[in-house]
């Protein structure tokens, strides 16, 4: 007897059909895995060298950062102080042709106060005002804490202290604390000097240098004979760490290598 079959509707037959085919893929996908499981070994990482990758990162990060910040510090300081030393410079040949030759001005006053506009102020704003301040750009012209010293800010963000033949320069003006700080002399500020005609304040006392006389706004070179590394070893100006005194001779230093921080430069900034 022969047996007749009767194929399944067209609806039973897609059913049948997609079931296979999601079998098909269930099984893709478990080999898919085992294959990963099996392989895992060589292509991922284990905690133990996440974390030995870490701690050679912030190892390098800590050797290098250091040194970024430390070299773009030098880069301000280089390209201020030579800007300063340009433009104050431009400011005192501007005022000869109004206030004739730079020999003949008044000294800046070296300490004291005096009354302007009802306040209390250092007496070298006169002379500030009078010689430089028209003639070069500045952000506020003041007195420090006690009222000796005249404090100028400039544009870029430097300022100058002024009393006296000696100027401190800071290359950072958040760095001026209200008066200056011995230990910071050749790394926060440093020192110029500004003695034309040679003669110290009312006449007290002579400047007899070749570096100064006759000259505007130079790098401190005070009793300095000439030899570039008695601008180190200096036991009075010297720019070294075991200097306790002012280390006025940093300023000429730097100019020596063109502005520029020499790469053996003794102070660490």
């Amino acid at each position: 007897m022969t047996t007749l079959r009767i194929a399944p509707p067209p609806e039973h037959r897609h059913e049948r059909s997609k079931r296979r085919t999601n079998i098909s893929e269930n099984r893709a996908f478990r080999f898919a895995c085992e294959r990963c499981r099996i392989t895992r070994g060589e292509v991922g990482f284990t905690l133990a060298e996440v974390l030995i990758t870490l701690g050679i990162i912030g190892v390098i990060c800590a050797i290098t950062i250091p040194n970024l910040v430390a070299n773009y510090k030098k880069q301000v300081i280089e390209t201020r102080l030579a800007k300063f030393y340009s433009s104050i410079n431009q400011a005192v040949i501007i005022s000869e042709n109004i206030n004739g030759a730079k020999e003949s001005w008044e000294p800046i006053p070296n300490a004291g106060s005096t009354t302007i506009n009802g306040e209390k102020s250092a007496k070298s704003i006169i002379w500030f005002n009078k010689y430089l301040s028209p003639y070069i750009k500045t952000l506020k012209v003041t007195s420090d804490i006690k009222k000796t010293a005249t404090i100028v800010y400039f544009p870029d963000g430097s300022c100058m202290r002024l009393i006296g033949q000696g100027i401190q320069f800071y290359p950072n003006a958040k760095d001026f604390k209200g008066t200056k700080e011995v230990k910071d002399s050749g790394i926060k500020w440093f020192t110029f000097a500004f003695t034309p005609s040679a003669i110290g304040i009312d006449n007290a006392w002579q400047w007899a240098s070749e570096y100064h006389y006759d000259k505007g706004f130079e790098p401190y070179k005070w009793s300095w004979n000439g030899d570039l590394n008695k601008l180190i070893t200096d036991t009075e100006y010297g720019c070294n760490i075991n200097n306790k005194n002012e280390r006025a001779y940093c300023t000429a230093l730097i100019q020596a290598n063109g502005w520029k921080i020499p790469k053996d430069y003794p102070l660490k900034f």
